[in-house]
């Protein structure tokens, strides 16, 4: 017998989490039940009680995934076809719930039998080897696994692939010199993907109470809004990465969200999690260097956004105020770290200015998403036909944020503020020029950012915003 018929004659049993995908489904699928409803959390304790197989078999009754969607390791899925084709018996053995592993060995077509959690019995590690020596005899299979729940597997087994291993399982394919299937390393870029520090320049807006007062050369206001950034980015980075976890079925299905680092699989959950509970802890302890108000609206900004990503996000203008509104978070933030009081007129203006933004970032959604007419984009309030209508009301909060501006510079504050309040005029027709070039480039199909990080990036945008804050400058002076 050749050494292919050899092998051929050995079942080969494959885990799934971790090592079939580069994800872990127990904890898809309990974001996607607290996205359905998080009222789930309250029940979680419950569940748990019972062990972890009735956690996963209560979350699989509740909730379905896509395995299409799924990231797969492909180099893997590759050879199970080719020794699939081969005769060889392909067997998936997992902890994940039956229901998902069916569906997902339905959608491969690879699978001869599968092995998974069901009922009481959680199909991991002393369970899994038991019953897969039971079915095959001891030696009598080959196996495929990541982590260190695969190790008395890996001992059972005739021959071991370790597929991107985790420390365990690294060491034990060290030690026993076993076929090895590494997975990419996260590169520095995928971590600050994952923190999506671009989005970090919106954090900016935290200076403009500062500067709107004047005190542009005050180094413990200077400090402060460096705190106050510090502390906004690190929790805004958090929500992030929560929000990811929220949306991952559905940034699997977008042309350039599905690269994201947990969508792709780069990163998993657990380290994500991780991530948060630093990042939120950085948050906080920059926030306790400054006023106890600014720790306030920190954490509003931190209840809105988890009800954005929770339940808003996929409401009919819901959303879009939400984000003007937490634009506005940003400014009130600053103020309240600077202790610089914020005028009516600054929060009418930048509602008016954010929700036009956020109403351009729908617009673009509408446009690029191919859709049916009558139908949702996937996780948002909007259709198709919306798209007029969206345009129309960006294009009014566009010019509103103007009028705002207009009236503001013939108010008496602007006089007793500023001693040549006409250099200030400019202002209003460079708003006007910001937001209604962001919207033409909207409409020509050339707008496929975050309409605050395309100003903040684009060098037109910079040459007229510098020269705006000269005209503030000047007139203050």
């Amino acid at each position: 017998m050749d050494a292919r018929s050899d092998r051929n004659a050995i079942p080969l049993a494959v885990d799934l989490d971790g090592t079939l995908v580069a994800t872990d489904l127990l904890w898809e699928g309990l974001f996607i039940l607290l996205k359905k409803n998080p009222l789930y959390f309250f029940l979680l304790p419950l569940w748990l009680t019972g062990g972890p197989a009735r956690l996963k078999q209560e979350i699989s009754l509740r909730v379905d995934i896509d395995p299409a969607s799924l990231p797969y390791r492909q180099e893997l899925i590759d050879r199970l076809r080719a020794e699939h084709r081969e005769g060889r018996v392909i067997v998936l053995a997992t902890g994940t719930p039956r229901k998902f592993a069916e569906a997902i060995a339905a959608h491969l077509g690879i699978f001869d039998r599968v092995l998974a959690t069901d009922g009481p019995h959680n199909m991991t590690s002393g369970r899994k080897c038991s019953a897969l020596v039971a079915a095959y005899g001891d030696a009598g299979f080959d196996y495929a696994g990541n982590s260190r729940h695969d190790l008395k597997v890996f001992d059972a087994a005739r021959n071991a692939l370790v597929v991107a291993p985790d420390r365990s399982a690294r060491r034990w394919q060290a030690a026993h010199q076993a076929e090895a299937m590494p997975a990419p390393k996260p590169t520095l870029r995928t971590y600050i993907k994952m923190l999506r520090m671009h989005q970090w320049l919106k954090n900016a807006l935290i200076a403009v109470p500062m500067v709107l007062s004047h005190e542009y050369f005050n180094p413990n206001m200077i400090w402060e809004c460096l705190l106050a950034f510090v502390s906004f980015s690190a929790v805004a980075s958090a929500i992030y990465i929560l929000n990811d976890f929220f949306d991952l079925a559905l940034d699997r299905k977008h042309p350039t969200k599905r690269s994201r680092p947990f969508a792709s699989g780069a990163l998993s959950i657990p380290f994500g999690m991780g991530a948060i509970a630093a990042l939120l802890a950085i948050g906080i302890a920059a926030g306790l260097f400054l006023p106890i108000e600014f720790l306030g609206v920190l954490a509003g900004y931190l209840v809105v956004t988890s009800a954005y990503s929770l339940s808003f996000k996929r409401m009919l203008l819901v959303d879009v105020l939400t984000l003007a509104g937490l634009y506005t978070i940003r400014v009130l933030a600053g103020a309240a770290a600077t202790g610089v009081d914020v005028s009516f007129w600054l929060l009418a203006f930048s509602i008016f200015f954010f929700l036009s933004l956020a109403l351009v970032k729908r617009f673009v959604e509408l446009r690029t998403t191919a859709i049916p007419p009558g139908e949702r984009i996937a996780g948002r309030g909007y259709r198709t036909e919306d798209q007029e209508i969206v345009a129309q009301a960006g294009m009014a909060s566009a010019f509103s944020s103007a009028l705002v501006l207009a009236l503001y510079m013939d108010s008496p504050a602007v006089r007793e503020l500023y001693p040549h309040p006409w250099l200030i005029w400019p202002l209003a027709p460079i708003v006007l020029y910001l937001t209604m070039r962001v919207w033409i480039l909207a409409r020509r199909d050339e707008m496929h950012d975050d309409p605050v990080v395309f100003i903040i990036r684009d060098w037109r945008s910079q040459i007229v915003v510098a020269i705006g804050a000269v005209f503030l400058v000047a007139g203050g002076w």
